[in-house]
């Protein structure tokens, strides 16, 4: 199979690139912003068209969620037209398109977790463009939404509060958002099962365990060896921000369940597994 992955140097394309040449017999074309401009049709689609790739993995995205409060063309732009062109390309070349989205598609006020049927209310600017992203797709692509997003690579939350638990102050983290965490390395083994099978439509896909960030800031100084009285819980209204963002971002994988495969773990093994990879490279 070729496989072309967008964002390929990122923190999820990163792991994506190497899930694919792990499994072996796999061509991998990645693509990143240094070898075009995913938001121009012509150069999309002659890209695709040259490649003449089986599968498009999209994942490459502006998740800078402030800033597309006010650079709203720019976010558009990266994460609404990039996904119009790439479907052209797809339908055009007869390429399978999988599709990376949000929890912020929600609004965040349902009691209980969100499953893929559930109607969106995206609350943010940068919610509303990945939404808006969706529904460029056909109903032949997958669709995968993903929330509260680490890894080993790039920039995410686990680095800095390793990063701020180094020093000698106290972490404030609000305790009235929850959601799923979701390790890079455990999407990517997802995303080449739903790649490579070519499922249509959307799924949910995290890894299990709902926390809020506050527990979550606990459990990463736990397994980092720190003092997790150390963290200390406020409210989102303490700590107000240019976009608003879900209470619940808490995403049910129920698509997977009833599809019959399996879902990722518990998010504290991976997490474990990734601050001692981080501590011990320094």
């Amino acid at each position: 199979m070729k496989v072309m992955v967008t964002g390929a140097a990122g923190q999820l394309g990163t792991d994506v690139v190497k899930r694919f040449e792990a499994e072996g017999g796999h061509e991998v074309v990645a693509v990143d912003l240094v070898d075009f401009d995913i938001t121009q049709r012509d150069a999309v689609v002659g890209a695709v068209r040259h490649a003449k790739p089986d599968v498009i993995l999209h994942g490459a995205a502006y998740t800078a969620v402030d800033k597309c409060e006010t650079e709203i063309e720019t976010a558009y732009n990266v994460n609404v037209m990039s996904v119009r062109h790439f479907a052209e390309a797809a339908r055009d070349t007869g390429a399978h398109l999988l599709y990376v989205s949000t929890d912020y598609v929600f609004d965040g006020t349902k009691d209980s977790p969100y499953h893929e049927w559930d109607t969106p209310n995206p609350q943010s600017v940068y919610g509303q463009t990945k939404l808006a992203g969706e529904r460029e797709l056909g109903p032949d692509a997958t669709i995968m939404r993903t929330s509260w997003v680490c890894g080993e690579y790039g920039n995410n939350i686990v680095k800095t509060i390793l990063r701020l638990l180094d020093g000698e102050d106290d972490l404030q983290f609000v305790d009235d958002q929850r959601g799923h965490p979701s390790f890079c390395a455990d999407l990517a083994k997802m995303m080449f099962t739903l790649a490579t099978e070519k499922r249509p439509g959307t799924f949910h896909v995290t890894n299990q365990g709902a926390v809020s960030w506050y527990e979550f800031t606990q459990e990463v100084a736990k397994a980092a060896g720190h003092d997790p009285a150390r963290v200390h819980p406020i409210t989102t209204a303490d700590m107000p921000l240019p976009a608003p963002r879900p209470a619940n971002s808490v995403l049910e994988n129920r698509a997977l369940a009833l599809s019959g495969i399996e879902l990722l773990p518990d998010f504290r093994g991976p997490l474990n597994d990734l601050v001692g990879k981080l501590t011990s490279s320094g």
